[in-house]
């Protein structure tokens, strides 16, 4: 596949980028700068902005897929203007360029641990997060809306961070997923994997899917 990446040289995009290519897509990784240390014969960097309808239409067009690690920076950017700013504009976008395939990070907030009952309501919810995860529950509720793109919102476990690269894992729906422990855990790298499973095999369709070990 040729690919569309928005948020290329982040933690999680990089990771998402170098597991496309292990496998021989083609990737195009948008960043804000357009810099990139990532050096593929089968990569190409470009400057955008995610957050700008005309820019996605216009690098959309020739690509079997666009995906987005678009994220902003913790505690010193606007989480919602980013978030929901960059849904809109890739929905809208990539509608515009003819591509259908529309794969996003989400986030593991709007996860439920019960009946009714998301992650982001537990009193015990990082206070640094919440703008992100409520940024990320408006994203999942714009893409609910859309019928005419093939999209998935791929949200993952409560704690993603560096780590092995495992190999197994489960994925599942709108529900948090634990371990035995009681813990809900993924490494950026079994993400990743999961994140091109889901954009080559498309079995998830126009659904939010969670993965965790």
């Amino acid at each position: 596949m040729k690919v569309l990446l928005f948020g290329a040289s982040g933690h999680i995009g990089r990771e998402i980028a170098d597991e496309l290519l292990s496998r021989g897509h083609t990737v195009t990784g948008v960043t804000r700068s357009g810099a990139s240390d990532l050096a593929h014969p089968n990569f190409t960097s470009l400057a955008g902005d995610a957050t700008d309808e005309d820019t996605v239409a216009s690098l959309a067009p020739g690509h079997d897929a666009v995906a987005t690690a678009v994220g902003p920076r913790i505690g010193k950017e606007d989480d919602r203007k980013i978030i929901v700013g960059a849904t809109r504009a890739l929905i809208d976008g990539v509608r515009r360029a003819g591509v259908r395939r529309l794969v996003a990070l989400g986030g593991a907030g709007s996860l439920e641990t019960a009946p009714g009952v998301v992650v982001l309501d537990s009193p015990h919810f990082p206070q640094m997060w919440k703008a992100n995860a409520m940024a990320q529950s408006e994203a999942l509720a714009l893409y609910r809306q859309v019928e005419d793109l093939d999209w998935t919102f791929i949200s993952p476990a409560q704690h993603i961070e560096p780590g092995d690269r495992v190999g197994t894992f489960r994925v599942g729906g709108d529900q948090l997923l634990v371990d035995a422990e009681g813990h809900s855990r993924i490494s950026i790298s079994d993400y990743a994997i999961a994140f091109v499973d889901e954009l080559e095999n498309s079995t998830s369709i126009r659904r939010r899917i969670t993965v965790a070990y």
